[in-house]
């Protein structure tokens, strides 16, 4: 029997939390999507399911958005925004020129963030099924989230995959030829000479930190370069993620010359804790980055980085889904945005040139 509380009510200094449509569909079985049918009255669910998603809704104290649902009888004018790791200042910047642009189209962004949760990208996903959104644009899939863009597709509500994708699902996706970016920076740094590089990226699930890595590894092994196990690291996207990846690099017997990061946020914790272990850089570690972030490219770091276009691929990303959401057409759209090399101090490189930002 399920302890049936009023939502908002309390457990002595405690709030509980609203009961979405997500959690009827854990309690059910059943997707957010059959969900989101039987409270809208829709077809495509059996008369056993929907007996049983109202009986458990009514039990669990779930309140449909009545709003929400009228409004979907034409348009919400509402997109969803699904971020992979909000510390990692990539995403923010991405979310301004993701609002930025739907604004201009007059909607609203619903946004959310997983820390690259797979769970919690399930209970985002249905948020958006639940509230309703035109369409979602998503940057936290990984290569194992195929089941919640079924429950879009479901849902039909249109997506786009921004800066990650899952390759074997099919859509709409915006960002770089991560592989390419990746060779152009490891061929720069082993071009140095350093005799020994390691290799510091985010989740390996995400497509965008799988390429970057491999691409590493097959420059170091092209270059005749070894690149041990211990020297391929995988963390979470942030400057503790950083830190800790370098905490287990200066605990090794043998340690780097340099380190290759797959993004700026990992590159700043290493530098952290590198110059927090009166290290100096580049003079006794070399570092890079992967992403162009204002602050790893200021006066004040001047990081050797990919700069990647994030304001024309949020607007990439928006344009797309807007026409899918208006128009629905039969292909999908890969936009390849163009990256470059800017090259800092941080990877030995004396510059010669200005500061150019």
């Amino acid at each position: 029997m399920v302890n049936r509380q009023r939502p908002g009510a309390k457990i002595g200094n405690q709030r509980l939390r609203r009961v979405s449509a997500a959690d009827v569909a854990g309690a059910a079985g059943v997707s957010c999507a059959a969900v989101s049918y039987v409270m809208n009255g829709k077809p495509g669910v059996s008369e056993a399911t929907r007996k049983r998603v109202l009986e458990l809704a009514d039990e669990l104290g779930f309140k449909p958005n009545a709003l929400a649902a009228s409004l979907r009888r034409g348009h919400s004018n509402v997109i969803g925004l699904v971020l992979a790791d909000i510390a990692n200042p990539f995403y923010p910047e991405l979310a301004a020129g993701v609002t930025d642009a739907a604004h201009a189209s007059g909607y609203e962004v619903l946004l959310g963030h997983t820390k690259d949760d797979p769970d919690t990208l399930r209970r985002l996903v249905g948020v958006m099924i639940e509230r309703q959104v035109d369409g979602v644009v998503l940057t936290a899939l990984r290569r194992d989230d195929a089941e919640a863009i079924r429950e879009l597709r479901r849902a039909h509500i249109p997506y786009v995959q921004l800066s990650r994708r899952i390759p074997q699902v099919a859509g709409d996706y915006v960002g770089i030829d991560d592989a390419a970016a990746a060779r152009e920076l490891m061929n720069h740094v082993v071009g140095h000479g350093y005799p020994t590089i390691a290799v510091v990226v985010g989740p390996r699930a995400s497509s965008a930190s799988a390429a970057r890595e491999k691409v590493f590894a097959e420059v170091a092994r092209e270059r005749g370069m070894r690149l041990p196990a211990a020297w391929r690291i995988s963390t979470q996207l942030s400057e503790a993620g950083g830190r800790a990846a370098a905490e287990h690099l200066f605990g090794l017997p043998e340690q780097p010359a340099a380190v290759v990061c797959g993004s700026d946020a990992i590159a700043l914790g290493v530098m952290a804790a590198a110059l927090g272990s009166g290290l100096r850089i580049p003079d006794d570690l070399a570092v890079t980055g992967f992403d162009g972030l204002p602050l790893a490219t200021s006066p004040l770091v001047d990081l050797t980085t990919v700069t990647q276009p994030r304001q024309q691929m949020a607007r990439g990303s928006v344009a797309l889904l807007l026409r899918r959401i208006e128009a629905a057409p039969r292909k999908y759209t890969a936009t390849i945005c163009r990256h470059q090399l800017r090259i800092g101090r941080t990877c030995g490189c004396v510059r010669k040139e200005p500061y150019d930002g």
